[in-house]
């Protein structure tokens, strides 16, 4: 295979099975598992150990976009990474469709095209490199090609691929099959000719956006006109909101792939896990010899079966079976190991509550840097603002609340109405409601400030900004 392979990344979804860990506004590829690596981070390194040319493309959304691309630059710094970024998700079809385009326009239709999710682990990179290799030979003959998950046991939770006939780096897909209840699940297992169906797909860009047009020419149109009216050379590339948001969502596997006739995958072992849920997280951890496990400081007394993750203070546990724990200081989720896929239903009634949990951490990451709120009260708000070299806050006003900014750490410099300054550790400053101001790090450390804000509104919304380095309304 000597046609260039550039891996295609999606990074997008809320993670909701995996709450109070993974939030809206910090996703699932962001979470940092027992390496204390992010999966988008061990994404992107498997993904270019395998790549012919250095260079990514990561599907996601505006709001994930700089924290993706922090964690890429430090992860792989010598990729040559970009960036698609959707306004709304529409699901993997018009989002691979986009992906095409820009492979295409840039490299040529030949160019074949891995397609990954950001959330997935793979623990044997070997054997995932020789998958691909495999997946690439058929791609680059014109086959739409996916990488099959020879399964361990039988699973409720996955979609399967049945095989067919042999082909010469891998086998013809006989069908697509729903995920199963558990009595057909065992029998798929048993059969020996059922794979797991982990979304991993290799084709030429050429090839999946004629198979677009073939099978699904209403995403084929809307996806083409979305990118006729998006600014298809800039870094990143933000897909048109209005065109992009009449495309009709679907999924890949159920827009092409159930439905094309020159289909292939190939069998792989490598130690994959979708880290769908917390019973899939405990499994990555050593149990002790009553089956519990622990990240973080834990103390168990007569417990058995037990996971706890514990991010900021102890957390004991007595008497306990078979639960699940896990504190992120500023909510705690207790369920039974059995349950553990019904999270999401926890999110659902945050959401339908308008609760800020559901969305955001006390930790919330911006495009600067991050804050963590310490005290969030009726009369006052306090915050830890980390600004990171070269972050600049957006040139901003509130109308209901008034600012002080007190310097842990490093030095800031500030703008208040036509004044600028700088402060040093220790020295602050007053912004009363009303006026413009700003804050900058021009050094080559993180600035540390307390902000200690009185008033009668807290909200983010009260944020009314002029001037951003970073495109935010």
């Amino acid at each position: 295979m000597s046609r260039m392979l550039i891996p295609v990344i999606l990074s997008g979804g809320a993670g909701t099975r995996l709450w109070p860990v993974s939030r809206k506004a910090h996703p699932k590829p962001f979470m940092r598992l027992a390496d204390g690596q992010t999966l988008a981070s061990s994404t992107i390194r498997r993904a270019l150990k395998v790549a012919s040319g250095g260079v990514s493309l990561t599907v996601t959304g505006r709001d994930y976009y700089f924290l993706t691309r922090d964690l890429y630059r430090e992860a792989a710094p010598e990729g040559e990474h970009h960036f698609l970024l959707e306004p709304t998700g529409r699901n993997t079809a018009p989002a691979i469709g986009a992906a095409a385009h820009w492979v295409r326009d840039h490299f040529g239709p030949e160019t074949l095209m891995l397609v990954l999710p950001a959330d997935h682990l793979i623990r044997d990179h070997a054997a995932f490199a020789q998958a691909v290799s495999s997946a690439a030979e058929l791609a680059s003959k014109g086959w739409l090609t996916c990488l099959g998950i020879s399964p361990t046991h039988a699973e409720t939770g996955y979609g399967y691929i049945r095989a067919g006939e042999p082909l010469s780096d891998g086998l013809e897909i006989a069908a697509f099959v729903e995920k199963p209840d558990a009595e057909t699940a065992q029998r798929y297992y048993e059969s020996g000719q059922y794979l797991w169906n982990g979304g991993m797909f290799c084709f030429s860009a050429g090839a999946i956006l004629a198979a677009l047009e073939e099978y699904v020419p209403d995403i084929s149109v809307g996806i083409a006109q979305v990118w006729r009216a998006s600014a298809s050379d800039a870094e990143p590339v933000e897909l048109e909101p209005e065109s992009f948001a009449a495309v009709r969502a679907d999924s890949i596997d159920f827009a092409v792939m159930e439905k094309a006739q020159r289909r292939a995958v190939v069998p792989v072992s490598c130690g994959w896990s979708d880290i769908g849920s917390w019973q899939a997280i405990s499994e990555l951890y050593e149990g002790d010899a009553l089956g519990n496990r622990v990240r973080g400081e834990a103390v168990l007394v007569d417990s058995r079966n037990t996971f706890v993750q514990g991010e900021q203070r102890l957390v004991a546990a007595v008497g306990v079976d078979n639960l699940v724990i896990v504190d992120t200081g500023d909510a705690v989720l207790v369920a039974s190991r059995d349950r553990a896929q019904e999270v999401k239903a926890v999110v659902d009634e945050l959401r339908r509550t308008e609760h800020d949990s559901a969305i955001h951490h006390r930790t919330v990451h911006r495009p600067w840097g991050s804050y963590t709120v310490l005290e969030d009260a009726e009369d006052c708000k306090v915050k830890r603002l980390v600004v990171r070299p070269g972050g600049v806050l957006s040139l901003q006003r509130h109308r209901k609340r008034s600012e002080h900014w007190t310097v842990v750490s490093g030095e800031a410099t500030v703008r208040i109405e036509d004044r600028e300054f700088c402060l040093s550790p220790g020295e602050a400053t007053q912004i009363q409601a009303g006026q413009l101001h700003r804050l900058e790090n021009h050094g080559d450390d993180n600035v540390h400030i307390i902000e200690v804000q009185t008033g009668s509104y807290f909200g983010e919304d009260d944020i009314e900004r002029l001037e951003d380095i970073y495109g935010r309304t």
